[in-house]
């Protein structure tokens, strides 16, 4: 396994970094080399035991990199929601995509339970993320708060850590207020410089284009005729199922739904209605081997209605087949590459920038020049007015939709 020089140059820091403060956090941009960069860390600490944390979609390219690089440890790799079946001690951890940590003001359950394994055995700590803090820098407390060593220790919890390093603001939800935790200071940054190591594409090398483009499709008469309905009467009902949307975030994410040919009905069933958008993928892109995102899983069912076994959502079998693939973007957006897609497809869009800026990136290597993403939206529909918003970097809210129900 040959390393890049850059490789190289942050293992020795981080090593560094490690042996004094027992954690490092490697905040690097994806495809360049977050996995192998740590694994070679842990070569040159000779530890034993490495336990490397991940998102389920990534583990069989993590496995991947270890058989190649055949270190002299042993590594246990394991997703997130199965970390309560972790037995035994380890001397090194790996917690990769590190930022799914970052929920406040109380913490998440995959961070106690990384908390606990951290006490359990005092290993060496090594963070990755290629998006460290995606929508507020009060997302470190809660990533790093198992380290011991942390910049942030003295404080005994969230709330006590945000009275210095947080400028609390109230906002209104559903007529009550609530306090708002999310303008971190710039001093979270400040004090976790000498613990982290970036590094960006452009440094790696990288020369990569992503071309965007957005094709529109006219839904069938059904589709706007429930739109129109639900914008008017907050309810539509069929010969079997109900379709409610009585507050402002149902009517969001049912004309969400809805605009890509899908709906969840009041029953928590969910149907294929149109296949417009299916049909019309299956028709442009004929022939080419490509990776489409969707968002809700019925969507996946109107691509199989219409592609058949030529689409998976198997990694494995799309590297090792023809079939293009499918998968849903906020578990496809982390920890995978799709580098043998021709070109990548959006079904539909997610409210998250973060599920923007990470999936895009899915396709991008060293060595490629060019991305070419394409965007499926509805004529009329409520994706374009997502897409203005995610691309700002910002999430789409209820606020947005009520602004732009008028148009839609």
């Amino acid at each position: 396994m040959k390393f890049r020089d850059y490789q190289i140059r942050i293992a020795d820091k981080a090593k560094d970094i490690l042996c004094q403060h027992k954690f490092v956090y490697l905040s690097m941009q994806v495809r360049t080399g977050k996995t192998l960069t740590a694994m070679r860390v842990a070569q040159k600490l000779k530890i034993k035991r490495m336990l490397f944390v991940t998102k389920k979609k990534a583990l069989p390219s993590i496995e991947v990199d270890y058989k190649k690089l055949n270190p002299n440890y042993d590594m246990v790799v394991i997703n997130y929601e199965s970390l309560h079946k972790v037995e035994g001690r380890f001397d090194f951890i790996v917690l990769d995509e590190a930022h799914s940590m970052g929920a406040y003001p109380k913490p998440s359950k995959r961070t106690e339970r990384v908390k606990q394994l951290i006490k359990n055995s005092n290993p060496y700590v090594v963070l990755m993320s290629g998006t460290p803090t995606p929508e507020s820098f009060s997302q470190i407390y809660h990533q790093v708060y198992s380290c011991p060593n942390n910049p942030f220790n003295s404080f005994v919890n969230f709330y006590s850590f945000a009275r210095e390093h947080v400028e609390l603001v109230q906002i209104k939800i559903g007529g009550m207020s609530h306090n708002d935790y999310s303008k971190g200071r710039d001093s979270i940054l400040e004090l976790m410089q000498p613990y982290m190591i970036s590094y960006t594409q452009k440094e790696a090398g990288f020369k990569v284009e992503t071309t965007e483009k957005v094709l529109k499709v006219k839904m069938s008469e059904l589709t706007y005729k429930i739109i129109k309905e639900l914008k008017k009467e907050k309810i539509f009902e069929g010969n079997e199922e109900v379709i409610l949307a009585e507050t402002g975030v149902k009517l969001m994410s049912k004309v969400h739904q809805l605009c890509s040919g899908t709906v969840i009905f009041h029953s928590d069933k969910s149907q294929v209605i149109d296949h417009s958008k299916a049909e019309f993928i299956a028709r442009k892109f004929k022939g080419m081997k490509v990776g489409i995102f969707y968002k809700f899983t019925a969507e996946y069912k109107a691509l199989k209605d219409i592609y058949g076994d030529n689409l998976t959502n198997d990694i494995q079998e799309f590297k090792e087949t023809d079939k293009s693939i499918a998968l849903q973007i906020v578990s496809g957006r982390e920890g995978i590459s799709l580098k043998e897609a021709e070109c990548l497809i959006y079904y539909n869009i997610d409210f998250s920038a973060l599920s923007y800026w990470q999936s895009r990136d899915r396709m991008t290597t060293k060595d490629t020049i060019t991305n070419q993403v394409y965007w499926i939206f509805a004529e009329k529909g409520i994706e374009d007015k997502i897409y203005k918003a995610v691309t700002k970097k910002k999430d789409y809210t209820l606020r947005h939709f009520k602004k732009d129900l008028l148009s839609l």
